[in-house]
């Protein structure tokens, strides 16, 4: 345990034990909810540590909730949850040999066993994967479960049946019921082909996370491209016992045709410890990651008499493996923009060795990070190898020079000089520019010319890519200039005459084009097609649209204005102001109104008594649900806007309207009840 600095009283550690506990429920959430940790397993280790050395000193700050003694995290709300039947309990950790040691003492003092009496241990490889309750009732496979909270997991059953090779039905003659508790986990090779095919922002920090961001997945057919793997190394309810040893149930597994984790069987320490060694020596040849090796006590009478204590069982300990860590210099740090325009810094470092890998470049993830690390260019880090892919920065070394100056991200783009901008909630700073960016204007053509936006067909991810590397398009106007380059396309290798003459009409179609597909090609962050659809009813027309948009990089009513649009909230509307507020990509929204034709939306209802009037629902109506009366009143030519200001024609008030109801009267703005509304629209006397 680590040594902590003295208390006068428990009054007085009360202050470490409440940050130590806020801080491991943090990285709980992080790890088991989001599949996106913070920090490496070592540091989550010590945090835990110290936690259990302070109870330990001070017994009256455990509580029933602390992390002690509880498992993982609460299970998403996205997914349906059952309670376990049996609790999947998590391990306890040793650092050291002579941790493992104090643990086969504790044991033999537990059993009243002699330390020339045997105690055969089962050793197994610690998977870094996501953990698993599978339920099979006669031979059958019924119910998948992640962990969760040990007491209530997520229902993952369509999604382990996507895991390869892992049996939809048993083999032999299993017991009625069998729930076995296992790993997912992905290879080195399918997590590096994975990454491959995610932007940079996006890519995954290591297997693990992979593993548990595939399994846990609302699309099982997600799961089933990830080519994730299985072992299977405990049990929770069996409805007829399998034998009289851990070994006997593994093998009896084995025999049902479920893939069992590697073990051996000891007879004592020496013989533990060099297992352990030998896993450790084989683990860069592994192609999945292990992070340590777990000893079981074998006899399950001997199991059942020791027990759990808090989280863990007393009868099992997990022996880590140390992290592979090496100091060097810091020398600078890069930005890197990805191809949705996110900023990541990148820390560039004197060449050092980590664990048998030169290591020259480490993620420093986002600002939060940089800051909370305190992180400076000339600082001597400490590295460390995360899930060994990934390397990362831990920690500055403080017995160091520290370096002058606090790093600070910049709010200009690196590549196009564009403002970067961080949304409120967000860790992520963004470029603004997309249409002129070069770090994001592949992802954007290929936006602009898809199926819902112009739907240029002749133009796909291949062709986009290879007309913008070889210079053809720049930006998104550049492709109604193709046609002045037919000769050139028509040479190129792959295209002729007829695609490419194809190609040309498919590009003409498309200068006709709808004011919604048009705003939604744009590519404008928060804007799908919803939105798109939203603001080109509202506006009307693209003339109506720019004028209003070119307002809104200065504030103040242009973007309350905006704000105020059914379903349009500051998120939204603070992210096309961005947008605009970058002159490019105004040039270019003007460069394509002069090469488009950009259809106005059509005059719906012309006749009605609401055509281009703006009306705000609020309340409960009587009869009329609030999707359908706001349905009701688009169709008919009105606008539907979310908050009442001078510019709202009518305000309809259900029961329980509240501050919408009272502005309007403030404002003098007409109030009808539903009564009022449907005569108002239909016609009635």
């Amino acid at each position: 345990m680590p040594k902590l600095k003295e208390f006068a009283d428990v009054k007085e550690a009360r202050s470490e034990w409440q940050s130590l506990v806020k801080q491991i429920r943090h990285h709980d959430k992080l790890y088991y909810q989001k599949d996106a940790p913070e920090i490496s397993d070592a540091e989550y280790d010590a945090l835990r540590r110290r936690l259990e050395a302070l109870e330990a000193q001070f017994p009256e700050l455990q509580t029933p909730d602390s992390p002690t003694q509880t498992v993982g995290a609460a299970p998403l709300e996205t997914f349906a949850k059952v309670r376990h039947k049996v609790p999947m309990l998590s391990l306890n950790n040793a650092m050291s040999e002579e941790e493992v040691r104090d643990w086969d003492e504790r044991i033999r003092r537990f059993l009243g066993l002699t330390e020339d009496e045997e105690i055969k241990y089962v050793c197994e490889q610690k998977i870094d994967g996501l953990s698993f309750s599978a339920r099979y009732e006669n031979g059958e496979f019924v119910l998948g479960l992640t962990r969760g909270d040990g007491e209530v997991g997520e229902v993952i059953t369509e999604n382990l049946k996507q895991v390869r090779g892992f049996p939809h039905t048993l083999k032999g003659k299993p017991p009625a019921i069998l729930e076995v508790r296992g790993e997912v986990f992905m290879s080195h090779k399918n997590f590096k082909a994975l990454n491959e095919t995610r932007d940079d922002e996006e890519k995954f920090a290591n297997p693990r996370n992979a593993a548990a961001g595939s399994l846990r997945q609302l699309d099982s057919s997600i799961t089933a491209e990830r080519n994730l793997q299985y072992f299977v190394y405990s049990w929770g309810e069996v409805s007829e016992r399998l034998g009289n040893t851990q070994s006997d149930y593994m093998k009896a597994f084995a025999a049902f045709g479920l893939k069992t984790n590697a073990h051996v069987i000891t007879l004592s320490l020496e013989e533990m410890m060099r297992f352990y060694e030998k896993r450790y020596q084989e683990r860069p040849a592994l192609d999945f990651d292990i992070d340590g090796v777990v000893y079981k006590v074998d006899r399950l009478d001997w199991q059942e008499r020791l027990g759990t204590v808090g989280r863990a069982p007393r009868w099992a300990i997990a022996h880590k493996f140390p992290a592979e860590q090496a100091k060097t210099v810091l020398e600078d740090i890069d930005i890197q923009v990805g191809r949705t325009g996110t900023l990541t810094p990148v820390a560039r470092l004197r060449p050092v060795n980590v664990g048998g890998v030169m290591v020259a470049n480490a993620t420093l993830h986002n600002e939060d990070e940089i800051a909370r690390k305190d992180v400076r260019i000339g600082d001597t880090v400490i590295i460390q190898r995360a899930g060994d892919v990934i390397p990362q920065i831990v920690s500055v070394e403080p017995s160091k020079p520290r370096g002058k100056h606090t790093y600070h991200m910049p709010d200009h783009c690196p590549v196009c000089g564009s403002l970067a901008v961080r949304e409120e909630g967000e860790v992520a700073r963004r470029c603004t520019g997309g249409l002129m960016c070069d770090a994001q204007i592949v992802e954007r053509l290929r936006h602009f010319v898809s199926r819902h936006a112009l739907d240029i067909e002749g133009l796909g991810e291949k062709q986009i890519e290879a007309f913008w590397r070889d210079g053809l398009i720049k930006t998104v106007v550049d492709i109604f200039h193709l046609p002045e380059k037919l000769e050139d396309i028509e040479s190129r290798e792959g295209w002729g005459k007829k695609s490419a003459d194809n190609l040309m009409a498919a590009i003409e179609t498309a200068r006709d084009v709808p004011l919604e597909k048009f705003i939604f090609a744009l590519g404008i962050r928060h804007v799908g097609e919803i939105t798109a659809k939203l603001l080109a009813r509202y506006y009307g027309s693209y003339g109506a649209w720019i004028a209003a948009m070119q307002q809104l990089p200065k504030g103040g009513e242009a973007l309350e204005e905006l704000d105020r649009i059914d379903s349009i909230g500051p998120k939204v509307a603070g992210a096309i102001a961005d947008f605009f507020r970058e002159p490019h990509n105004v040039n270019i929204v003007h460069a394509l109104a002069k090469l488009l034709r950009i259809k106005d939306v059509e005059a719906v209802a012309g006749n009605s008594p609401i055509s281009g009037k703006t009306v705000v629902f609020t309340g409960t109506l009587p009869t009329l649900t609030r999707p359908e009366a706001k349905a009701r009143a688009e169709s008919l030519g009105a606008h539907v806007a979310s908050s009442v200001s001078a510019k709202t024609d009518y305000v309809v008030a259900g029961e329980d309207a509240g501050s919408k109801l009272k502005k309007a009267k403030e404002l003098g703005v007409q109030i009808l009840n539903e009564e009022e509304w449907l005569t108002l629209i239909e016609g009635k006397k």
